[in-house]
């Protein structure tokens, strides 16, 4: 071989060497997802990604994903393997806050950090990543309450049965309308957290109670999709019921004043002045986890349960983000033009000052903030 030619070769081997143990140094880390089947879910699994591809993590973070379903089992198994995998830490969206606690403490047991981010996990050594799922069922059946004078028959449409978040919310909400006699649920379903489930579970009920028996409606997800059947059914938007629900774009894009001139704004997906509150679960949370589980890892100190501010919205407090900058975002926009955001069940809740590395790139795409 020339010199020359071992030169080449020498450098590709130091190269490839170094390119091993730069993938050597990074922190092995999980996201272990469970129900996956609505909006929410993949826009907070894109913004773990973008977390995870920002310039001061993508050289610390190798992220692997797995997703498990609506199954306590399989995601027990999942984690399991994600252990013996070398695991350093794994972020999980539990499927049940009590279900997975022994393999939890297995994996603690063998220092691999367990984070859970919106649904949380019991088991003591875990950490946690959540809104006050009690205060947002409580305070928007209190909302719902005030706007139906304390009477009238009201829909119920809760999200992913067994998870710590509909269990929370609907038990606040129940609470709530149990103080009040005249407050009648007249139907209640579960909407798994998507405008299409809630959908087919609002038709069922439509089949047996018409709009004229229901005065208003409780939604974890939906409200989007309850308004834009009413004005299917002959509704007109001033005869809309008042919805208390979670945080799609495209109901607070209902939520704006009727006449507003909207980029990309198309009926349903218009400005109709539809009475509601508007509050989230901000799907940030996952990327919030990975950060804090990368300064875990480095020998930082974080608290065992990060609780997340509850961000309501009302049709007084609703404001558009024309351009979906981090500036606008920091400003206090909490709904995006329809021209940016084409997907009406998209959850507009992104910003948080905890994570400037990830917006509106990260939330639509997976991308990182630049």
């Amino acid at each position: 071989m020339t010199r020359m030619r071992w030169l080449v070769a020498s450098a590709a081997v130091l190269g490839l060497m170094a390119g091993q143990a730069t993938a050597a140094d990074k922190h092995k880390i999980f996201l272990s997802m469970s129900y996956i089947g609505n909006d929410w879910q993949a826009e907070a699994a894109n913004m773990v990604k973008a977390m995870a591809a920002h310039k001061d993590f993508k050289d610390k973070v190798d992220l692997q994903i797995q997703v498990a379903g609506p199954n306590a089992q399989r995601q027990i198994q999942q984690i399991n393997a994600m252990v013996q995998q070398g695991a350093e830490a794994i972020v999980v969206y539990p499927i049940s806050p009590t279900a997975l606690n022994q393999v939890v403490k297995n994996a603690c047991d063998k220092g691999v950090m367990i984070i859970a981010y919106d649904a949380e996990i019991t088991e003591p050594c875990a950490y946690n990543v959540s809104i006050d799922q009690e205060e947002a069922g409580r305070v928007t059946a209190e909302w719902l309450v005030d706007k139906l004078g304390g009477k009238g028959n009201i829909v119920a449409i809760t999200g992913v049965p067994g998870t710590s978040v509909d269990t929370l919310r609907t038990k606040a909400a129940k609470d709530v309308f149990a103080k009040h006699p005249d407050i009648r649920i007249l139907a209640e379903a579960n909407g798994m957290w998507s405008q299409a489930v809630a959908r087919t579970e609002l038709s069922k009920i439509l089949a047996t109670h018409s709009w004229d028996k229901i005065d208003g409606l409780w939604m974890q997800a939906g409200c989007f999709t309850a308004n834009s059947m009413q004005l299917e059914s002959g509704k007109k938007p001033e005869e809309l019921k008042p919805c208390a629900g979670e945080g799609s774009n495209g109901g607070r894009i209902q939520m704006l004043p009727a006449g507003t001139e909207v980029e990309g704004a198309n009926s349903p997906y218009a400005p109709m002045g539809a009475p509601r509150i508007s509050y989230a679960s901000p799907p940030y949370s996952g990327g919030l986890a990975l950060k804090l589980a990368v300064q875990k890892l480095e020998g930082k100190d974080i608290p065992k349960l990060t609780k997340l501010p509850l961000p309501i919205v009302k049709n007084d407090t609703v404001k558009l983000c024309a351009e979906g900058t981090w500036k606008e975002m920091e400003a206090g926009c909490n709904v995006f033009l329809p021209s940016l955001v084409s997907n009406p069940g998209w959850f507009a809740s992104i910003y948080s000052p905890e994570t400037p590395e990830i917006g509106l790139q990260a939330a639509l795409v997976g991308q990182p903030e630049s």
